[in-house]
């Protein structure tokens, strides 16, 4: 069957199929429900499955009993646990048969009795789908499953929107989705030209539309040129010069047309020049005037109705799109010169999936998927890839064979921090790597000096099974695989960013079962900092009120050096196990540090208490004991009142939310200011939602928004360089914040005008904040 496949594809086309059939289609043993949207040229498959993964838990140990010494604090035990997962895939029509015969030799446990459908296509294949997969076919409205599919990717995929800008060194500027996705315009290119006004989840209308399309430029294109395949049209329109055909401003007035504002390269007749006796057109020439023709005409549409309507998101989608960069480069500079770049064009990175989402969507209504955040899974879906007809067949396989999606149902329901002052204008990442190509490069390359690192930590976590190590080089190879499609298309999952390559290796690590491979190692780091908690503790309190303040800040900066995720850190860590805590200190810089508000952080202390606190934490072992809970017995003391957030799921070395609760617990029976505060719920324990070493305060967990509101939090305290520096380094939030890291790689402390162990420590009060009664306390430059 897998050599079948793949013949049948090789045989027909340049662009074979890389992947065998079970890396296309998988998990389908377990596919548990099945949508279809088929197009004139594409199928877009869609199904359900459940996934079993393992998962690292902590228990704690019973301590009453008295204990020895190096009995540890707690055990780790891998278990099995089902998570649910959407597939997408799209393949050319060509291959229907053959996919739904590997489909049907492998659905096992489905129970399923009907598969959604829709599209044009849908009715043609009615008969086929039902034979082979003895399914009924329940065809669905194309309209309503477009919207809702829009609705889905928006909400979900952060950088699903893009604006296409053909000369700029990204392509893709991939946009933040605002919190609110509605209203929008979409304006759907097909064989004609629908345009949708969408207001809420069930609430849209169709306002307006054309019959010049899609199908308006390949049938004309065809006739003029003698081309059949659509993007073969394409190809030539690339490779072609309008101007040879199309009449512009300066054919008719020698130059522009100043008091009409209209420049002399503006097209005053598409086609215009054709009707010249005895001269001949070339078919690019040709190809190129009517795709700025229809794109022209379609820009203008959307601009009228976006104006009409108010609107300034206009979405668009269609197979005349289809990633195509030429015709969004001719969509964008219309809709740019109609509304004087009022209106920007928004593209959507997986358009071609939004028919087959909402089918899904209309057949999954009983289990209500839309209660539920899903995230895009790295690991599974191939990404955006550059669809240019400049490319060779190699570098854009994927235009022509198959393309995957795949969504993981996330167990928390992912909101804004309340506290962001304003979420739409929110970036998360401090730099796009896209944009970037020094940093990009750098990164990448560090991305791969670390892999054999967190190989062997893989396989280390896991002692007692011995297939570890075959399953940890297969985590080598799919990750290694990833890097070099970013390196090629840093655009492939919006924007590449120090984030993205973290959570793309999370990714791949949960693929092969490697769901906690710090996991040992943050067991030793716990053990071996609580001994050290209470004499740590001993020591601050001898100090005055003001050298108290500063160890305690320099406390929390050392613990903050023991990252296993740097690698100048965990070199040392490896080499030098006796490096601890007081090395960690003399570590740091000096002050005046590299970014340094402790000055004014001293002042603002002078004065009243904070009201609540929003702590999100970073590393486990010396960095949360000796470095965190000493800061926020601080606080307590104080008469603030402290949320601790932490990772809902492991990352590197970050302490998880299960580990810190039980190491809370043991704090608390050895300090009487953390046993009190826990009893009377002034300091809580929350999970962030996130599953990063980074931090994207526009998706973190409902409960903790929650919790921010009801205490009302007035001071947000970000540690660590993921969190701290490489995202929300620039964000604003309107209440105080803290933001602490420690530079711990020489070439970002080198972009950054410091060394390796630079601090950065700010102090931010939002304009016009009253923060106390010192209202000289200054707002620190940035």
């Amino acid at each position: 069957r897998q050599q079948r496949l793949g013949r049948g594809i090789s045989h027909s086309m340049d662009k074979s199929i890389t992947l065998p059939p079970n890396e296309i289609f998988r998990n389908l043993e377990n596919a548990k429900r099945f949508a279809i949207d088929i197009g004139g040229s594409l199928t877009k498959l869609a199904y359900y499955s459940t996934v079993q993964h393992k998962v690292a838990k902590v228990r704690s140990f019973d301590h009453t009993a008295k204990e020895t010494e190096g009995d540890p604090l707690y055990e780790i035990s891998m278990q099995e646990e089902v998570s649910a997962r959407l597939h997408f895939i799209k393949f050319e029509n060509a291959y229907i048969e053959t996919c739904l015969d590997f489909i049907k030799d492998h659905l096992v446990n489905t129970d399923t009795k009907v598969i959604k459908a829709t599209g044009g296509g849908a009715h043609k294949f009615k008969d086929l789908i039902e034979k082979k997969l003895k399914l009924r076919v329940d065809k669905e409205d194309e309209m309503t499953c477009l919207i809702k599919g829009c609705n889905f990717v928006l909400r979900n995929i952060t950088h699903e929107a893009f604006v296409y800008a053909k000369h700029a060194d990204s392509e893709f500027r991939f946009q933040n989705t605002h919190p609110d996705i509605f209203p929008y315009l979409l304006i759907n290119i097909g064989s004609g030209v629908s345009i949708f006004k969408v207001e809420s989840e069930d609430t849209f209308e169709r306002v307006g539309g054309s019959s010049i399309g899609g199908g308006t430029f390949w049938g004309l294109g065809a006739l003029l040129t003698k081309t059949k395949r659509f993007d073969e049209l394409l190809q030539l329109a690339s490779k072609g010069q309008h101007t040879n055909v199309d009449m512009l401003v300066k054919d008719i007035y020698g130059g522009s047309y100043g008091s009409l504002g209209l420049t002399g390269d503006l097209i005053a007749s598409s086609f215009g020049k054709s009707a010249t006796p005895d001269k001949e057109f070339s078919k690019e020439d040709m190809a190129k005037s009517l795709l700025h023709m229809i794109s022209n005409d379609i820009g203008q549409l959307a601009c009228l109705y976006a104006r009409l309507h108010n609107l300034t998101r206009v979405y668009f989608g269609g197979f005349f799109i289809r990633g195509h960069p030429v015709t969004m480069h001719t969509i964008t500079y219309s809709i740019n010169f109609f509304t004087k770049g009022e209106v920007q064009a928004l593209f959507l990175r997986h358009e071609g999936y939004l028919g087959t989402i909402g089918a899904f969507l209309k057949g999954a209504e009983e289990d209500n998927p839309n209660q539920y955040s899903w995230g895009e899974n790295y690991a599974g879906s191939s990404g955006l890839m550059s669809t240019s007809p400049d490319l060779n067949p190699m570098q854009r396989a994927r235009s022509g064979t198959f393309d995957m999606l795949e969504m993981d149902r996330l167990e928390r329901q992912l909101v804004n921090l309340p506290l962001l002052q304003d979420p739409s204008s929110y970036i998360p990442d401090t730099v796009d790597l896209s944009e970037d190509a020094l940093a990009r490069e750098y990164w990448l390359y560090c991305f791969e000096e670390a892999l054999d690192g967190v190989v062997k930590r893989a396989v280390a976590s896991q002692p007692d099974l011995p297939e570890a190590a075959e399953r940890a080089e297969k985590f080598r190879h799919k990750y290694q695989h990833k890097l070099q499609t970013l390196r090629h298309q840093p655009f492939a999952y919006g924007s590449l960013t120090v984030r993205s390559l973290l959570d793309t290796r999370e990714h791949c690590l949960n693929e092969f079962n490697f769901p906690d491979p710090y996991s040992k190692i943050k067991q030793g780091e716990n053990d071996m900092a609580l001994k050290y908690f209470q004499k740590a503790v001993k020591s601050l309190e001898e100090l005055s009120w003001e050298q108290r303040q500063f160890a305690l800040v320099r406390g929390l900066l050392a613990g903050n050096v023991f990252d296993w995720g740097a690698k100048a850190v965990s070199d040392v860590l490896e080499s030098d196990p006796e490096f601890g805590f007081e090395h960690a200190k003399l570590q740091l810089e000096d002050r005046p540090w590299l970014v340094d508000a402790y000055d004014q952080w001293l002042e603002r202390l002078k004065g009243p208490p904070h009201k609540c606190a929003l702590f999100f934490v970073d590393n486990s072992g010396i960095d949360i004991i000796l470095g965190v809970f000493p800061f926020v017995r601080e606080l307590l003391c104080r008469g603030t009142e402290v949320v601790l957030a932490s990772n809902s799921s492991p990352a590197l070395n970050d302490v998880t939310n299960s580990e810190l609760q039980i190491l809370t617990e043991r704090i608390a029976a050895m300090d009487l200011v953390i046993q009190s505060a826990v009893k009377e719920d002034r300091l809580t324990l929350v999970q962030s939602g996130s599953s990063s070493p980074c931090l994207d305060l526009s998706r973190l967990d409902k409960v903790l928004a929650g919790v921010v509101r009801e205490r009302h939090v007035d001071l947000v305290i970000i540690e660590g360089m993921g969190r701290a520096i490489h995202t929300n380094y620039y964000a604003i939030l309107s209440c105080e914040s803290l933001k602490m890291a420690v530079i711990k790689n020489s070439w970002l402390a080198d972009r950054l005008g410091g060394k390796l162990f630079s601090v950065v420590f700010k102090y931010e009060v939002p304009p016009g904040h009253k923060t106390t009664t010192l209202d000289h306390v200054p707002v620190t430059p940035s």
